[in-house]
């Protein structure tokens, strides 16, 4: 059996080239630009809601490996879910990243977003693994 750090690499791998949430979206309900100017990823998120759901979900943009991963996890684990059950998703990431306690149900609810764990030891990435969270965070709390 692989070890789970080859595996997480795979998924963060292939999340960074994968294409199928990266292009724009007609008439969404919210645009918000995301930058990170430490190593210059820059990312428009584009929602459309319906109701209370987050209904479909697009980038477009540049960025490191891991920034283009981070998003593209993103958006497969919040398509369909609520504004509620996403700002939580949102909240668990973002203490996972800043190694912050939470408990295995918590790791488990990120799906494969639990990959961009071991980010967390390496600081100079961890803004390249935020960027689309606090992004997406921002346009729920408008």
């Amino acid at each position: 059996m692989e070890n789970m750090d080859s595996i997480y690499t795979d998924i963060i791998m292939e999340a960074s080239t994968s294409k199928h949430n990266k292009h724009n979206l007609t008439n969404p309900d919210f645009t918000e630009h995301g930058h990170n100017p430490s190593c210059g990823d820059d990312i428009t998120l584009e929602l459309k809601m319906n109701g209370d759901i987050l209904e479909d979900i697009s980038f477009t943009g540049t960025g490191c490996a891991i920034s283009q991963a981070s998003t593209t996890i993103m958006i497969d684990l919040f398509k369909g879910k609520t504004k509620q059950e996403v700002l939580k998703l949102i909240d668990i990431y973002l203490r996972m990243i800043k190694r912050e306690k939470i408990s295995n149900e918590e790791i488990d609810s990120l799906e494969d977003a639990a990959a961009l764990q071991n980010i967390s030891n390496m600081p100079a990435r961890v803004k390249c693994a935020e960027l689309a969270w606090y992004t997406m965070q921002k346009i729920l709390n408008k």
